[in-house]
């Protein structure tokens, strides 16, 4: 837990995923996804809040280790940065199926 309440105080980051991840959860609370649709969306907010852990981990551990620029650290932190990208162009695409059919309802019936 320390690690997870380091990343949360020193990344802005980390803490735009945990909000983002609340909302998705509050949204889902309104909507009363399904169990499957919880799976789904429990899963994206893992995997996006776990990808952006490891970035900063790496690039953390990339500056102790070389604090100068280098092209080898620079391209070691761009692709972990790129992994949080994908992960949360997925986690907003599961959340695009499962959210956007039922706000498509709500606003059918005003």
């Amino acid at each position: 837990m320390r690690g997870l309440v380091s990343v949360f105080q020193r990344e802005r980051n980390f803490r735009i995923h945990v909000a983002l991840a609340t909302l998705v959860v509050v949204a889902g609370l309104l909507f009363q996804v399904s169990s499957f649709e919880w799976i789904a969306l429990i899963l994206c907010i893992g995997i996006v809040i776990a990808a952006e852990a490891m970035n900063s981990a790496i690039e953390s551990l990339a500056d102790t280790v070389h604090p100068e620029m280098d092209p080898g650290i620079r391209l070691a932190k761009d692709a972990a940065a790129g992994s949080v990208l994908l992960a949360s162009l997925a986690a907003a695409i599961v959340g695009g199926i499962v959210f956007i059919p039922k706000i498509w309802e709500l606003l059918s019936k005003s």
